[in-house]
């Protein structure tokens, strides 16, 4: 593939953790703006060379950092504007919710044992208790006086631990017109659970909402599968895949009369993995239902299976431990072999994979992907029609952090391609460069990056976002 050297030329700086890089057009304006999202809960947006305060939502924020050395996953996650929102003003929301603090679903740290059965086969158990915080999915309208005000909430979801939420988690779909919300597998480590592959639990999902279908309910139950919800709102969601571990979003690029459809999904020790299709067949959730109910398997010819927790990425997950003859070795085992074999032949193969170790001199040893997007501009020819992904860290760029920016593309055949890694002209000093996100605007022609000088969120105002430039 051909070396690439991108320019990034900052737009703001000094602020928080961003989670959501987005663009439109505010009713009674006539530019895009730039909206940028932050973890803690503020919302803000570029307008005549400065940066201005949307909406501040922090009061109704969890409180984060307080465990785990200020790391977190949770906070503001999600982000996105109707496709109608300079006519009608609404916009989407998911945040993890204030005052939701639990005790989590395991009383100690997992990982699977393939010689113990009981290790491969929990439960998630007394979900009202054994939880961790609850995730909302809100409707929110800019009202005429230029303020935005809260209309109505779309979900209530209970998730068993503080990581695996999904960021930059809302997305509209322009091909269906639909919110499209991707959620990770609830957490920990390894889908203890394996929500992600039961078809009734709302983890590790990708989920197309109808919101011109309103279901009336204004307070709905706080849930963790789909059986719970109230059948109007049921009747809104369809599933349009699932085995997800946890990803950023879902991004499109129209393909003559089409879009292909781009996701990426985080991986667990092995590698990290993007994934493109472009058909694929929503279920309906009250089809699922009723399949259950009634216990048969419904009809999954087209639907999307990204194959964790079986798979990680083209591989079966595995559980990787030092060699004791050999420390400077690495010992693998598939971790869940029959799922991984159950799954060989269903499963979506990904577009390109990267690793966490690779010695490779024009590759990157990665530790998270954190942005997938399509870029179509033609200020940088030599990326046009390709698709550019962040990971969050290169592990070998201790101890001055570096991210790590790099592209593929579809090949015409559909069969898996390699990337190659962005060079970057810019000198962050003695700073960290945490790659924490990845945005487009609305026709895909500029590409904006996210960069956080640490991973605690309790450290302030290191934020700056660039946009990708030709060098």
């Amino acid at each position: 593939m051909i070396k690439v050297k991108v320019g990034l030329r900052p737009i703001v700086s000094k602020i928080n953790l961003p989670t959501v890089l987005k663009t439109t057009i505010l009713p009674g304006d006539s530019i895009e703006r730039l909206f940028i999202a932050t973890q803690v809960g503020e919302i803000f947006y570029i307008g005549n060379g400065d940066i201005r305060t949307f909406l501040d939502i922090r009061p109704r924020i969890l409180k984060l950092g307080v465990s785990g050395g200020g790391y977190d996953e949770r906070g503001l996650l999600g982000l996105a504007f109707h496709p109608e929102f300079y006519y009608n003003g609404l916009f989407y929301l998911h945040y993890s919710v204030a005052g939701t603090q639990g005790p989590g679903a395991l009383s100690e740290s997992f990982k699977p044992d393939p010689c113990d059965p009981k290790t491969l086969n929990l439960r998630w158990m007394n979900r009202e208790t054994k939880y961790d915080h609850i995730d909302t999915i809100e409707e929110w309208i800019l009202q005429s006086n230029g303020q935005p005000q809260k209309r109505q909430t779309l979900l209530n979801l209970r998730r068993p631990f503080a990581n695996h939420n999904g960021f930059n988690s809302l997305n509209f779909s322009p091909e269906t017109g639909k919110l499209v919300l991707t959620t990770g597998d609830g957490g920990s480590g390894y889908d203890p659970f394996n929500l992600s592959q039961d078809d009734l639990e709302i983890a590790g999902k990708i989920i197309e909402m109808d919101v011109g279908k309103n279901p009336y309910i204004n307070n709905p139950p706080i849930v963790t599968r789909f059986n719970e919800l109230p059948t109007p709102i049921q009747e809104t969601l369809m599933v349009m895949a699932k085995g997800v571990r946890n990803i950023p979003g879902i991004s499109f690029q129209r393909f003559n009369n089409q879009y292909i459809k781009y996701a990426g999904n985080v991986g667990q020790r092995l590698v990290e993995s993007i994934f493109s299709f472009v058909q694929y067949k929503s279920i309906p959730v009250t089809q699922l239902i009723q399949a259950y109910s009634m216990n048969f398997e419904p009809d999954k010819e087209g639907f999307i299976n990204f194959g964790w927790r079986g798979w990680e990425g083209a591989f079966p997950a595995s559980i990787i431990r030092k060699c004791t003859e050999n420390s400077t070795l690495n010992e693998k085992i598939t971790a869940y072999y029959n799922e991984a074999a159950a799954l060989s032949a269903s499963r979506l193969q990904p577009l390109t994979s990267y690793f966490h170790e690779d010695t490779r001199p024009d590759k990157f040893r990665g530790t998270a992907i954190t942005g997938v997007q399509a870029y179509m501009g033609k200020r940088i020819p030599a990326l046009t029609g390709s698709v550019v992904f962040t990971d969050l860290a290169r592990k070998e760029s201790q101890p001055k952090v570096r991210g790590a920016l790099a592209y593929t593309t579809v090949r015409p055949n559909g069969q898996q391609n390699d990337f190659s890694v962005i060079q970057t002209d810019y000198d962050f000093g003695s700073q960290s460069a945490y790659y924490v996100n990845l945005g487009t605007n609305l026709d895909q022609t500029r590409l904006y990056l996210g960069v956080y000088g640490s991973m605690k969120v309790t450290d302030f105002n290191q934020g700056t976002i660039f946009e990708i430039v030709e060098s």
